[in-house]
């Protein structure tokens, strides 16, 4: 069913669409996701409490491997944040079939722009790594 969120992040029309980022053999996959954008009863499922000043972020990690790719665990910690306050997110990882996805919910403001750091070491890395980047957000 969480294949159906993530997926559901990428939608047309969304804001953000699934984005992805390699570090070495590793890719990582990132979303940005207004909740009122999913479903009810899939947010619910997980958790997730919709609002137009709601959103998730959802990450998911692949190894490139000479016969293909794979999912992978990760350790992982991150923070948002803008101008006026900061966050830790609190990621919950969840695993459906082979997937592994890893998703924090977060508050913003109409047209603020956020500010996201992920330290993250997949399951088989030698190092952690730091991802940046920043997301303008909107009240649908």
């Amino acid at each position: 069913m969480l294949t159906t969120l993530f997926w559901l992040a990428m939608l047309p029309g969304q804001t953000l669409a699934q984005q992805m980022e390699k570090f070495g053999r590793f890719e990582l996959y990132y979303s940005v996701v207004n909740t009122t954008f999913l479903d009810p009863k899939i947010a619910s499922t997980y958790g997730i409490a919709r609002g137009e000043k709601r959103a998730i972020i959802n990450l998911a990690v692949r190894e490139n491997l000479a016969d293909g790719s794979t999912s992978r665990a990760m350790k992982l910690q991150g923070r948002t944040w803008d101008l006026i306050q900061s966050q830790t997110l609190e990621f919950t990882e969840v695993r459906e079939g082979d997937a592994i996805y890893y998703i924090a919910k977060f508050q913003f403001i109409n047209e603020e722009w956020r500010f996201f750091e992920m330290d993250f070491r997949p399951t088989g890395a030698d190092q952690t790594y730091t991802f940046k980047f920043k997301h303008q957000l909107y009240i649908n």
